[in-house]
């Protein structure tokens, strides 16, 4: 549930048109949520298996699969945000994000373009454009902030590439924008490693963003926070809100799955679990290093590896949609 007296946020990661037209609703009424975010890979799975979208898509024949998907997405994104606009004009957050073309993750001009044009396209002064956290991303990030967009910065892996996003949204002085921090992917990938070398699971994608929200606090920038995303568990090794209770931090959003958010719900704890010293996150990171984890290849291949997702899955719905 939303903290507003520590300032902390709680997102749904999740877009479908009868959800948003239910559940949704009451969730925001409930102060459950206070925000929605969305990517490629959720619309992919919602326009592929629910039954809402049939009939809307009978109706757009003679368009491309790419202007089939932006049809229904900005519908959806269009719905979200007046639900949440309430919060929004209240000045408590009200935001939902839409991520542009996976496919553009290396054109800075065009994601600027699809961005600005979604904006447009969406109408919607709470909706905020997600950019990958890549070489060319950085500066569609800074245009976009300069146009007065609101920007989600996502798939940061690194404190490098979070600092650059931070560099890109101040210098475009942007009015509204996070750094989505990828969290469970990193345990997914070294639980066992880690185990083998006598340091302890599910630690290091949580220590990880811990050093990232400390890099983001250390602007004070009022409009910029950290969003901690990919926080569902896979699995039954942590109970199922383990990634929203172990990063409880003031100043901060996080955006989980249907199912976390639930079993948060049903037994809240608002105690802040950030910021740690930069001392304890040093030694643990010293630790992981003397295990042989070499850092800058892991989050290169986090980075490929959630690129090349995005890209497949839409892909994949592209295809569904011809």
């Amino acid at each position: 549930m939303v903290n507003e007296a520590i300032g902390f946020s709680l997102w749904l990661d999740f877009i479908e048109r009868d959800h948003l037209k239910s559940a949704f609703v009451k969730m925001v009424e409930e102060g459950v949520v206070n925000g929605a975010t969305s990517n490629p890979a959720i619309f992919a799975a919602s326009i592929k298996s629910s039954p809402a979208y049939l009939k809307r898509l009978e109706t757009l024949t003679g368009l491309s699969p790419k202007a089939r998907y932006e049809t229904l997405a900005i519908e959806d994104i269009r719905s979200a945000a007046d639900v949440l606009a309430p919060l929004y004009e209240a000045g408590r957050d009200g935001f939902v994000s839409i991520e542009v073309d996976p496919f553009l993750c290396d054109d800075t001009d065009g994601t600027v373009q699809e961005g600005a044009r979604l904006f447009e396209t969406i109408g919607r002064p709470n909706v905020m454009i997600k950019v990958p956290a890549t070489g060319a991303g950085y500066g569609a990030m800074k245009k976009l902030a300069q146009k007065g967009i609101p920007v989600n910065a996502t798939l940061i892996f690194s404190p490098e590439q979070a600092q650059k996003c931070l560099d890109a949204l101040e210098e475009g002085d942007v009015r509204a924008g996070v750094l989505s921090v990828f969290v469970s992917r990193f345990d997914r990938m070294l639980d066992q490693k880690l185990a083998q070398k006598g340091l302890a699971p599910g630690k290091l994608g949580m220590m990880n963003a811990a050093k990232i929200y400390n890099l983001v606090e250390s602007r004070q920038n009022p409009a910029i926070r950290t969003l901690f995303a990919s926080t569902g568990v896979k699995g039954d090794a942590y109970a199922a809100d383990y990634y929203i209770k172990g990063l409880m931090a003031p100043h901060s959003v996080n955006t989980a799955p249907l199912a976390t958010i639930e079993a948060f719900v049903k037994n809240p704890d608002h105690t802040p679990k950030l910021p740690l010293t930069d001392e304890a996150i040093n030694d643990y990171f010293a630790k992981v290093e003397r295990a042989g984890i070499e850092m800058p290849k892991v989050y290169d291949t986090l980075l490929r590896e959630g690129l090349e997702a995005f890209k497949t899955a839409f892909a994949e719905l592209l295809t569904h949609l011809e």
